[in-house]
């Protein structure tokens, strides 16, 4: 799964036949139905260039796209949110996050071993406390068309935006965020622990959001970008 994860974020236009094929090039005694039952626990399906680990409810609602040539010129602006696979030395865990559109910032994020929706309603509120955007962004999964999900930001005078089929890098900020965390923190630490997991993501989101310079952002860090204090803006 380790494995499956690393090529699907490298190509994320590999689906289930070329993962095995790229798998038993490697020496690997898999077949289709093993890969096929791996990708479903990992939420990662073909012709999708990232892992669908969110799935849509039927009788949810589902709101309009509203960002198609909508311009970013400041923080708070738009807000998105995603999950992705974490794979660790010994199982598997889920992660949520809460970005920033415009500064990168990730204002929240929380971890899961399921997919129901509470741990993403936690990464909300703890986002929530910091401020809100004009704007929300996320997929059509379950978690984020909840009634209780919508309701929090509609209350809070958020305007609610989700991706509509086929448009698969509306998300690209959260997507390049799940590539740099992995290559950067999990694939090099394998955490042995949720507790080592949490603590390790931690630092890691604090280094992410205060100290790694951004080239898209002018070699400022996030955080200089979504409060304003960037020296190279001074």
């Amino acid at each position: 799964m380790r494995l499956i994860d690393e090529l699907h974020t490298t190509t994320p236009a590999y689906g289930r036949d070329k993962i095995l094929e790229w798998l038993q090039r490697r020496g690997y005694q898999v077949n289709h139905k093993r890969i096929r039952r791996l990708m479903q626990i990992m939420g990662v399906m073909a012709i999708y260039p990232k892992p669908k680990t969110t799935q849509k409810a039927k009788n949810h609602k589902i709101y309009p796209y509203l960002l198609k040539n909508y311009a970013i010129r400041r923080p708070n602006q738009v807000w998105s949110t995603d999950i992705t696979y974490i794979p660790m030395a010994h199982g598997y865990m889920y992660l949520v996050a809460i970005i920033d559109w415009y500064s990168r910032y990730v204002l929240a994020w929380a971890l899961s071993n399921t997919l129901e929706r509470f741990f993403c309603l936690d990464a909300l509120n703890d986002a929530l406390d910091q401020g809100q955007p004009e704007i929300f962004n996320s997929d059509q999964g379950s978690q984020f068309t909840s009634l209780d999900f919508t309701t929090r930001l509609e209350e809070a005078g958020i305007r609610i935006s989700m991706d509509g089929r086929g448009r698969a890098f509306d998300n690209i900020f959260i997507e390049r965020l799940w590539r740099t965390v992995k290559y950067e923190h999990v694939y090099l630490y394998q955490h042995e622990t949720v507790p080592e997991l949490i603590a390790g993501l931690t630092s890691y989101f604090h280094f992410y959001n205060y100290e790694r310079f951004h080239q898209s952002l002018d070699y400022c860090t996030p955080a200089e970008v979504h409060f304003g204090n960037c020296p190279r803006h001074l």
